[in-house]
Order: C-alpha cells, then structure tokens, then sequence
C-alpha cells in the first residue's frame, strides 16, 4: 500500500479531557492548521490566545438541549465523511459549503469514571456521549483521508507524523489511529451496556461487551512460542493490574497470572487481624500462614514447602518491613507483593536486580461482587467472583466430638486457604500454618496422600521426627465422596476435618469420622476452583 500522504488543514478539536489540549493546539496552530472547536474546548482554546473558529458558527445552529446536540449536523459529518476523491462527493461539498475536516480530536464524556465515583442513574444517564462516537466513528471509517485521535497518548505521535511528513499523515499512520478510534468506542459502549445492565439488574443480558486498554506487550505467554499482552479493564481493585513495580525485570504472563492469585489469596486475612503471607507457585499455594510479625509468617509459610517456594511469589497483607525483606532475599523469588512497603525493605531488595516488587496501596475486597470471564472454544464462560465467606457461626458440628478452639482456628484458615487451592483440593493446617497442600488432583485421595507426603519430606529437611501433618487440621474444597480421603487425613495426623458436605454418603463419611476420633464441621459451600 502507497503512503497516500493526507495534507491536513483542518482540525476539529472536543475534549472533555483538556491535558495537553493547548500545547496541541499551539502546535497545529503554528503549522497552518484552521482550527474548529465546540463549548468549553473552544474557551479554553480561545483564553490560550488562538485562533478557533466555534461549530456552531459553521452550523448556523447553536448548542441546544444542554450541549445535547452539537455536532450531530451535515456541515460536521459531511467533512469527516466525504472522499476527497470522489467528483460526487466534492460537488456536494460545493453545492452546501461544506468545508473538509483533515482531522478530529475527541475525548468523550467521563462515562466510567463517573460510574466509578458513584454517581446515580441519572447522573450516569447524562455522561453518555452521544455526538463523539459518532464523530469518532464517522472520521475512522473515513481515515483514507482523515486522521482521528482519541487518546491523549496519541497527540506527540500526530505531531511527529505531521513534522516527518511536511504537514501530512500516512496511510499506515491513519489506519492505526482508526483501529485505536473504533477500539475506543466499542469499549465505551461495552462499560455503557456493562452498567446499564448492572443498573436494571440484568444478570444475564443477551449481548455481553467485554473491553480492556493495553497496559504491556509480553514477551510471550505462558510458554515461548506463544504471544501474549496484558490489557486492564479500568477496575481500581487492588492488585497487580494497579501495582506500581519498584524494581526488576518485566512482569511476564505467568507472573501477572502467579502474583494476581497470591494477592488475592493473602487478601482473605485482614491486616487488622495480624500480619499473613503467601507463597505462590504455578498459581497454587505452597505455604500460608498467619504470625505476630510478617517476618514470622512468612518463615511458617516458607517451612511449609521450602523446594516448592523457590522461584515462587510471595504476598503479604501488611507493609513489607526490613526484617521480612532480609528473610526473602536469602533464596531466589519471582516476584513480591505488598500493601506498602518501607525504605529499609527497598534498600534490601536493590541487591537482587531481577527481584519484581510491586505495592498496590492496599488490598482487594475478596467479599466484594464482580466477575470472572473464562474464553471456551466458540464462547466465554462468565460467573460471579467467588467471594463466599463463612464465619464460625455457619459452622455445623456433625462428629460425636466438636473442635476445641485451637482447632476450630485452624479450620477457618484452612478453609479460607483452600479456596484459592486448584481443585481437587486439601490443605493440612496447624498453628495457624499450613504444613501440607494438596491441588489439581483427578481423585481426592491423591490430593490428601500428596499434600501428606510432602509435610513428611518437609519434617525431614526440619529434622523433625514426625510429619508436619501430626496434630493438623485439614480442609476439602468439596465434599468426601468416600471414607477413603478422610481416613487417609487421619493416617497422616490430622485430627479436625472441615468440608461442605453434601455427599449421599454423608452419613458414612461422619461414621468414619467419629470412628477415628476426628471432630469434623459441615459448611454447606463448596470452593471448586479450576
């Protein structure tokens, strides 16, 4: 394709956003450019000392309904529209004084970030921007001879096309700026359908937008022969999308996936309850735990599964301190995620180069409402975050012998824990730690003898006499089908169980409990995760 270079002349310029609306518009300005503009773009262009022509001037009509209608008009979409070269086109130009548009700049109306900021129906309602999109959408179909640029990021990109190309715009150029354009408006009408959706409580809506805005370009995706790019939806939840990296190299795929799933496992435990800590390794849990200091908790989590924490990432629910940060830096880590984090802790970690660290400000809300999409062939699957919580009272004790309280604390985080676990899931607890995990098995059985066989590996490397196992509790994402992943928990030491329930073979499951001596409680909530 030819560079079919596009001399620009003529600039319609409406932004609700006005960063770097004047230096802009100076620049165009000072290149010959003509410039048209509308309400309080016009003004602000106008105070800055340029000349600026108002639409409406070239409309004959003036802003009406409350700036309603503005730009809706054919002196507007016929100069966005009409082909340079096309006989027909130029004489209907002529014919009704429409003067060509070379270039559009718009922002539209700050729809989502009034959603975000919580504004009422109506007030949403009104921050739809009606006459942008159509413009927007009108100069991209056009961009064979006119430039569009939406994002503000995109105004020293114009200005450097134009200086390379005497005034002008390349084809290439032009089309980038469309796909960009058209982007931008189906992302604003997939938040505006998203809303309104939310807003007239439709769970199910028959159309579903999705958007996102480019925030890296990955190096490649979980394995190297294959492409991949990390765009975020807008969201201010806390969390890897909204971290800021102190130090060391790129985030690549797996460990954005790694690192969003250690935070939001390490968000179960409120800080005001005590520091946490995470580890993560292929998005699963090897070592959880609560202690008095953050430092404490995560040498509990570390001795959980020490191999598997090795290259592995590591959330924290509380500022990351010096001590902690000394502790960390002793074995190689991907990645290390905190609420905060303190100058001495920094200084720590600007020995290790490669180290990742990010702080987010503070943590998600894992009981708040939201959504999770996951693409199928030919589909997506969407459902509602799994933000279940149970506390002691939802309990149901249904073995001859209850949990004492050290137990029943165990449970709690046991079960919090393996939530966040790949099904089928078991999680060992003791001390507020856990000494065993089990994930991603096809049988139960093999989750409990796995999660058993590595405390017993681990009490080695200890050297301790028994496994970690001994005097634990421990958790089932979902119910026991049988006896035999139970009995199994026991064999490795465990002496409280806590699971959903559920089964047709409840009654032969709580049997073997009281059998064996083991306390177990019911949740009636099962935490697949796959």
């Amino acid at each position: 394709m030819s560079q079919n270079l596009q001399p620009l002349r003529r600039a319609l310029l409406s932004v609700s956003d006005k960063t770097g609306l004047i230096e802009l518009a100076t620049a165009l300005d000072a290149k010959g450019v003509e410039l048209l503009s509308t309400g309080g773009t016009a003004k602000a262009i106008r105070e800055a000392g340029l000349p600026v022509k108002d639409v409406s001037d070239i409309t004959k009509f003036p802003e009406m309904m409350d700036g309603r209608v503005k730009t809706l008009h054919p002196m507007v979409h016929g100069g966005l529209l009409a082909l340079r070269d096309n006989a027909d086109h130029q004489a209907a130009m002529d014919e009704h004084g429409i003067g060509a548009i070379d270039l559009l700049v718009v922002n539209l109306y700050p729809f989502e970030a009034t959603v975000a900021a919580g504004g009422d129906y109506e007030t949403c309602i009104e921050n739809i921007d009606i006459g942008g999109p159509a413009m927007i959408r009108a100069a991209a179909k056009n961009h064979g001879f006119v430039s569009v640029v939406v994002d503000v990021e995109d105004y020293d990109a114009l200005l450097t096309e134009l200086d390379a190309n005497d005034g002008q715009t390349g084809m290439a150029f032009r089309q980038t700026l469309a796909q960009t354009a058209y982007a931008r408006t189906g992302a604003y009408d997939a938040a505006v359908s998203t809303w309104m959706a939310g807003a007239i409580k439709q769970d199910a809506p028959r159309r579903k937008a999705i958007a996102g805005t480019l925030a890296q370009s990955l190096r490649y995706g979980e394995n190297p022969h294959q492409s991949a790019s990390f765009y975020t939806d807008g969201s201010t939840r806390p969390g890897v999308a909204t971290a800021k990296q102190h130090q060391g190299k790129e985030l690549s795929y797996n460990n954005i996936n790694d690192t969003d799933a250690a935070f939001e496992l390490v968000a179960e435990f409120d800080p005001a309850d005590g520091p946490a800590c995470a580890i993560i390794k292929h998005a699963n849990p090897c070592g959880v735990a609560r202690g008095a200091t953050l430092a404490e908790a995560y040498q509990s989590a570390f001795d959980c599964d020490r191999t598997s924490a090795f290259g592995g990432i590591i959330a924290l629910n509380q500022t990351l301190d010096g001590a902690t940060a000394k502790q960390i830096v002793e074995i190689f880590t991907e990645v290390v995620i905190a609420p905060e984090v303190t100058d001495e802790a920094k200084e720590v970690f600007a020995a290790k180069k490669n180290l990742r660290l990010l702080t987010t400000g503070g943590l998600p809300d894992v009981r708040s409402a939201g959504q999770t999409w996951k693409q199928v062939s030919g589909g997506y699957l969407i459902q509602d975050r799994d933000n279940g919580f149970i506390t002691e009272s939802d309990l149901k004790v249904v073995t001859k012998r209850a949990p004492d309280a050290q137990e029943l604390a165990d449970l709690l985080l046991a079960w919090k824990i393996a939530k966040h676990v790949k099904s089928n899931a078991i999680v060992y607890v003791k001390d507020g730690a856990t000494v065993g995990v089990g994930a991603g098995q096809m049988s139960r059985v093999d989750s409990t003898r796995i999660a058993a066989r590595k405390s017993q590996d681990m009490a080695e490397v200890l050297g301790l006499a028994e496994p970690l196992t001994k005097g634990s509790v421990v958790a089932s994402d979902a119910f026991f089908p049988f006896s035999d992943g139970l009995l199994t928990a026991a064999e490795a030491g465990a002496t409280a169980v806590i699971q959903p329930g559920g089964s047709m073979r409840d009654d032969e499951v709580i049997a073997a409990a009281d059998e064996a001596g083991l306390a177990m409680v019911f949740t009636g909530m099962r935490h697949f995760r796959h």
